[in-house]
């Protein structure tokens, strides 16, 4: 079943065409950890972004291998677009931006970004 989230202000929508995940990753690089990400990577073709593209802004930073995108009117970010280890599209979501995910019940992988 597809699951939908956005931005705090609501000018940025989007639908994953997909179930909603049971597990998310935390990243203690520079970004993430400042950011308080948990996230979920899906293929690009499993994203649509609703409305907002003209509220959006990339910062890029390291490597410049992910796009991460906010809303320029309220600052959240609630997806990247990069590249999977295979080298296919794909979209990083924040499920802090998706209400119909219980935080509390996913299951966290830590990731060790610092030491990239």
């Amino acid at each position: 079943m597809p699951y939908t989230g956005s931005c705090h202000c609501g000018a940025v929508t989007f639908t994953v065409a997909a179930d909603a995940p049971g597990e998310a990753m935390t990243c203690n690089c520079s970004h993430c950890r400042r950011k308080g990400f948990m996230l979920t990577f899906v293929p690009a073709d499993q994203f649509t972004l609703d409305s907002g593209a003209d509220k959006l802004s990339d910062y890029q930073f390291y490597r410049h291998r992910i796009t991460h995108q906010f809303c320029t009117d309220c600052g959240t970010q609630a997806f990247a677009q990069g590249q999977g280890p295979d080298g296919s599209a794909m979209q990083a979501i924040n499920l802090r931006c998706v209400p119909s995910v219980d935080l509390d019940a996913l299951r966290i992988s830590k990731v060790d970004g610092a030491s990239f």
